[in-house]
């Protein structure tokens, strides 16, 4: 990352206890974030990628104050809103939005389009009534959206511009920073580029900081200036785009990328060597997360939690073995350059 911090991580850690089973019972922890700890630049774009249940929606339910962690401090241009309460917290809000995954499930269905997209600029007293429609017309258009849209509800649109409603929503306030969860999982495959080159655009015109989530790779990669991997609550890689995807050190980073689909003939068959399935995130292995499923595993890994570091320019690690698998892989074909 190059700049000054605008987002800063440190230490962040959420746990979410959960009923007993039976009378007299533990009472079982889910450590759904886990020691986390990054940077991001304004105007930055960093993606985050993992399996499903890896942490990554709770990180961002915490980085935008849906939850309040349960250790560490989350701070957006020096404030820390981890401390934050009531009047202060509502004020720091107009900073940073959501765009959610589920396009319907995110948007009230009693409301008409021109409410929702309205609904947070008079929460905040933004103008008077007149000057707030003129301006959500405004927000309307740069989301693509006409005035037809405006007055219907969200169940007579279709996926797409029920999503680019949740853009136009997110963008009303003007903030610093989105984070967008998953934002076009949700749809058909002929309409997501349209909404990821808005999203981009939006970025661009605003210069916004934005927090894309995903469990696409591809996507990921042509969103992206950065990425963080996650795995089990932990961040186990984070690097450049071009680094991480040609460069992957980590063995759970290593596995992803082998996942993807390639085209040529030649190429089928060759994934990392991956065994196991993801464990209970209930009863986490000890030290590494990933060693019961990693094919590079020593003693070390089970007795210590490796420390992210750094292995190159804008590139970091947790893994006690990083220089031996570079080492092992320089030779090889990067794991990119073997999907074109």
């Amino acid at each position: 990352m190059t700049g000054e911090a605008y987002l800063l991580l440190e230490n962040v850690s959420k746990i979410y206890h959960l009923a007993q089973k039976r009378f007299g019972g533990t009472r079982r922890q889910v450590h759904a974030v886990d020691n986390v700890s990054l940077k991001m630049a304004r105007g930055e774009t960093l993606g985050l990628v993992g399996e499903s249940g890896c942490g990554k929606s709770s990180l961002a339910r915490l980085i935008l104050r849906l939850e309040r962690p349960t250790d560490g401090s989350i701070e957006i241009d020096g404030v820390d809103i981890a401390r934050l309460e009531g009047r202060s917290l509502k004020a720091a809000r107009q900073r940073f939005q959501m765009i959610f995954q589920d396009p319907y499930a995110s948007l009230n269905p009693r409301m008409k389009v021109r409410a929702i997209i309205g609904e947070a600029l008079r929460n905040y007293r933004v103008g008077t009534r007149a000057e707030i429609d003129k301006k959500v017309e405004a927000i309307a258009k740069l989301a693509g959206l006409s005035s037809y849209h405006l007055d219907r509800y969200p169940h007579e649109l279709s996926g797409g511009q029920c999503q680019r409603i949740g853009i136009a929503r997110a963008i009303a306030l003007e903030p610093e920073l989105i984070v967008a969860d998953e934002p076009v999982s949700a749809l058909d495959v002929s309409i997501q580029a349209q909404i990821l080159n808005l999203i981009i655009r939006l970025q661009s015109e605003m210069n916004l900081s934005l927090i894309f989530i995903s469990h696409d790779l591809s996507v990921v990669s042509h969103v992206a200036d950065r990425v963080a991997v996650m795995y089990l609550g932990r961040i186990v890689e984070i690097g450049d785009n071009a680094t991480l995807f040609a460069k992957p050190t980590h063995p759970y980073t290593r596995t992803l990328l082998s996942a993807i689909p390639r085209p040529h003939p030649t190429d089928r068959g060759k994934k990392a060597q991956v065994s196991g399935e993801l464990p209970s995130p209930l009863a986490p292995p000890p030290g590494c997360h990933f060693k019961p499923r990693c094919p590079f595993a020593q003693d070390q890994c089970s007795q210590s939690v490796p420390p992210l570091r750094e292995i190159g320019t804008d590139h970091a690690v947790a893994c006690h073995r990083a220089e031996e698998i570079i080492h092992q892989f320089s030779t090889i074909q990067p794991i990119a350059e073997q999907s074109q």
